[in-house]
């Protein structure tokens, strides 16, 4: 029996992190995993900047409630929750997420939390656990599942290797070239089709 592990930014979300900055002016917040591997670097980096701007988390949480879900993301959602259990594993907080899973259908959401101080700055993050995402697909092979792992960047890539199958959904360039064993799906119809392919084969 199948089931889907996605990642949620970037398959059916903006980057949460890329609308602050543009909403903030501060080109810096722009950076993902997409630029930056090593998540705790990434993590820091920004926590940073947010401190050194006075930036709160009241303010992250306006920009959020603001977004809307990637074109077509919710069909596509309703399409695959049709076919298959879907679990969203993401590197994103309960506390940016609520107004985005609300607009996707409340999916089921595997992700970290932030530290908040009593002023509202981010003091800190807390990962769920370390390489959270491969060691979910790992627990549900546990449950003999297989999966089926959707992602577009490099903290998705130990989930996708460890998954009976792996996708990418726009990858940046630097991703395609490095992991040229996952098939490219540019497109929610692309996926569709793999999807099926895997779950007809």
């Amino acid at each position: 029996m199948y089931i889907i592990c996605a990642d949620m930014e970037g398959i059916f979300t903006p980057e949460i992190w890329i609308n602050v900055s543009e909403i903030t002016g501060i080109d810096e917040l722009r950076l993902t995993t997409r630029d930056i591997s090593d998540y705790d670097v990434l993590m820091k980096k920004r926590l940073a900047i947010l401190d050194e701007h006075g930036l709160k988390l009241q303010d992250i949480q306006a920009v959020i409630s603001k977004m809307q879900p990637l074109d077509g993301a919710r069909e596509f959602l309703d399409w695959l929750r049709s076919q298959l259990q879907v679990i969203i594993v993401s590197d994103t907080y309960v506390e940016f997420a609520g107004p985005l899973l609300e607009k996707l259908g409340r999916p089921t959401l595997f992700c970290n939390t932030l530290s908040v101080a009593d002023d509202g700055s981010i003091s800190g993050y807390n990962l769920r656990q370390k390489d959270g995402k491969r060691k979910v697909a790992t627990a549900l092979q546990n449950l003999n599942y297989k999966v089926i792992a959707i992602g577009d960047s490099y903290n998705d890539i130990t989930m996708l290797t460890t998954a009976e199958k792996g996708i990418l959904f726009r990858p940046p360039d630097n991703v395609k070239v490095e992991f040229p064993q996952f098939p490219i799906t540019t497109n929610y119809q692309e996926m569709k089709r793999e999807i099926q392919k895997i779950i007809n084969h």
